[in-house]
């Protein structure tokens, strides 16, 4: 969300920023949702920002009053999402990209037709219990097409095509090899159950779309108006730039606070990275190692609580688990991954030897607060509801209600326009806008689930994968994790957890992985897809500000993320790490901090061996040895316990002394 303007440095040593870079033109050449959207004027850019105001106006009133019938809210969603979208997404690179074409204005009259007969038929058609008229088939048909065609317009090829594969599936089961064989249904029966039913294109997905999801979009373009990105910059900068690793572990924290309420890692890597690759560039890192950084901490934004990504709220309705619960078992995990990330950039920077900045070149964190510290209030109170039982739809909106309160009362005691009705207006449509490939995602993912589960294909895919690992705990998560991270290159994150929650999970859970681990195992991964290349959207994106290579930005990003591989498997081992002892009937069973402590401890150990061996440095540079016996003590330490414990430490504990000893100098972790 926070992706507009140019990025500086409060009033501190400027001159380690290039101010230069535009957020709009990078988010527009490495972002795929901007880079398509027409550069609307006159009447139809003012119609077009109407629509997005009412949109968000409409989320606003039924968050903060009651939300419609399902039926309801989901179709005027959807229309809302689809009209906006095909006003302001072309068909095509040859397109007209200032105004939209008469196959538009058609696809939006459509778009009205089919989901406004759901709006308003919405008893007649749950009343009818799936069966379906000629008109509601031929209704249902249109759907389809338009959902397929508006989310290759706004996401991209890859999941219609998916989509479709699975609707010729759907047909074709009877003629399907093995275990994905099916009777097989009616083009009739796959088109009334993905259009008249809760379990296609209108299923839970778009829901959660509908509701939760829009309200922190809009949260986060809210926020994005108060000025709390530039807070975030300038906190973390304050607090890590005298680091030996400075300025890229101030990548890292400003990436992890920006993160947790953004839920989009491109927008993240160039917000954040607008400020710190220069910074890092002029310090000593390589270009490349620079955007890699921040493409690897930018991606952690959408596994870090309290908001993460609209996946999250997915998996809240899809484990019946409630928002507030997830969260906190996402927290230690997230910790753990900038921790890992951290790691690996602060032996980069003891590996080149690098100094951090003296702290009268810094913010001052005090000053800081005092000045801008009232922009925490909206994230505290976020937390703070969520926590205490409110909705996560409810919460977001009482958050949002704070956030303009807190916004408008500065800019009265200041006397200045911080915040005008204009910047409110500007948040709704932005936030809007921003929900767009959102809402078509989910649409076209819904059909994905609605062959799920009108085939049965979850509990055959698990089958297959469990077959495949012979039942073998390792090998199964590791081939869940391969599947999460291709299915990610392609596919959303949003899309990804969806698909993969209807069909590996069943395989994990089947070989005792704890509910709500098996679900963050496959989020986890599909998150780390955004920087795997050849498809790495964040990686290329750090690549162009650094103006470096951006293949080998995108290796070096998977190489400083590697360290973070190592903490889904502890979890999904191990569920103590994310503070779950049991998942009983969507009632998870928690168990307090310190019984996670002996977890979270042996993880930080083993990314700390597996940081030393894959950068070839822990206070000196290692040899082959050393790094082997690293290796080897980060993979025992994927299953906690006294013994793997006990080597990991030993093995840590004697190279680190073996080495300080061959140095003159105080080791980097003193």
């Amino acid at each position: 969300m926070f992706d507009k303007g140019v990025i500086k440095l409060g009033n501190k040593d400027s001159s380690h920023i290039d101010e230069n870079l535009d957020v709009d033109i990078l988010l527009e050449s490495y972002d795929k949702e901007t880079s398509k959207l027409r550069k609307l004027g006159g009447n139809i850019k003012n119609i077009t920002r109407a629509i997005a105001i009412a949109m968000s106006l409409f989320h606003l009133y039924t968050a903060g009053f009651g939300t419609l019938l399902s039926y309801k809210q989901r179709s005027l969603h959807i229309m809302f999402a689809f009209v906006l979208g095909f006003l302001l997404y072309p068909s095509s690179k040859k397109s007209n990209k200032e105004k939209p074409s008469l196959l538009d204005y058609i696809y939006i009259i459509l778009t009205v037709v089919v989901f406004g007969y759901i709006f308003v038929f919405s008893d007649t058609i749950a009343a009818k219990g799936g069966s379906a008229t000629n008109i509601d088939l031929v209704l249902g048909l249109l759907a389809i097409l338009i959902t397929l065609e508006i989310t290759r317009r706004a996401v991209g090829p890859e999941l219609p095509i998916v989509a479709i594969l699975f609707l010729i599936y759907a047909y074709f089961g009877p003629y399907m090899p093995g275990l994905l064989a099916h009777r097989g249904f009616s083009i009739e029966r796959i088109i009334s159950h993905m259009y008249l039913g809760l379990e296609g294109i209108m299923g839970i997905p778009l829901g959660v779309s509908a509701t939760f999801v829009f309200m922190f979009i809009l949260f986060g373009a809210i926020l994005d108006k108060t000025g709390v990105g530039k807070f975030f910059i300038d906190l973390a900068y304050g607090l890590t730039g005298s680091f030996k690793s400075g300025p890229a572990m101030t990548a890292v924290v400003a990436s992890g606070f920006m993160g947790s309420i953004s839920g989009s890692s491109v927008a993240n890597t160039v917000t954040t990275g607008a400020f710190t690759i220069p910074l890092m560039k002029k310090t000593g890192y390589k270009p490349y190692f620079a955007g890699a950084v921040e493409a690897a901490a930018s991606t952690g934004g959408q596994i870090m609580p309290p908001v993460m990504g609209a996946a999250a709220f997915i998996m809240a309705e899809f484990t019946g688990i409630p928002y507030s619960k997830i969260i906190i078992a996402a927290a230690i995990p997230a910790i753990l991954y900038y921790f890992a990330v951290g790691t690996m950039v602060h032996l980069e920077a003891s590996k080149l030897g690098l100094k951090g900045l003296p702290r009268e070149m810094l913010p001052s964190i005090r000053k800081l607060l005092i000045s801008k510290g009232y922009l925490l209030v909206p994230l505290i109170s976020v937390i703070v509801f969520l926590v205490s039982g409110n909705t996560p739809t409810l919460a977001a909106f009482k958050a949002i209600i704070i956030s303009i309160a807190v916004a408008i009362i500065v800019a009265i005691v200041k006397k200045d326009k911080s915040f005008t009705f204009k910047d409110f207006l500007d948040a709704l449509e932005a936030g809007a806008k921003g929900a767009i490939t959102v809402a078509c995602a989910c649409a076209c993912a819904g059909m994905i689930v609605g062959v799920v589960t009108l085939t049965g294909l979850g509990l055959r895919i698990a089958e297959i994968i469990v077959t495949l690992a012979n039942g073998n705990l390792l090998l199964t998560l590791f081939f869940t994790m391969i599947a999460s991270i291709i299915l990610g290159m392609g596919l959303p994150t949003t899309a990804k957890y969806i698909v993969l929650a209807t069909m590996a999970v069943p395989a994990l859970v089947t070989l005792d992985v704890n509910l709500m681990a098996a679900h963050l195992f496959i989020l986890y991964f599909g998150v780390v897809a955004d920087i795997t290349p050849p498809v790495a959207l964040a990686a290329y994106a750090g690549a162009g500000i650094a103006g470096a290579n951006s293949m080998k930005t995108g290796l070096q990003a998977v190489k400083l993320a590697l360290a973070a591989f190592i903490v889904p498997y502890i979890f999904a081992i191990d569920p103590h790490l994310i503070l779950v002892e049991n998942v009983v009937g969507g009632e998870v069973q928690f168990i307090s901090v310190f019984q996670a402590l002996p977890v979270a401890l042996s993880a930080m150990i083993g990314i700390v061996c597996l940081a030393a061996a894959v950068e070839g440095h822990l206070i000196k540079n290692t040899n082959i040895i050393e790094r082997i016996a690293l290796l080897a003590a980060a993979l025992l330490l994927l299953k906690p316990g006294i013994l793997t414990d006990s080597f990991g430490i030993i093995v840590l504990v004697v190279i680190y002394f073996l080495q300080r000893n061959k140095l003159k100098n105080p080791p980097a972790f003193e």
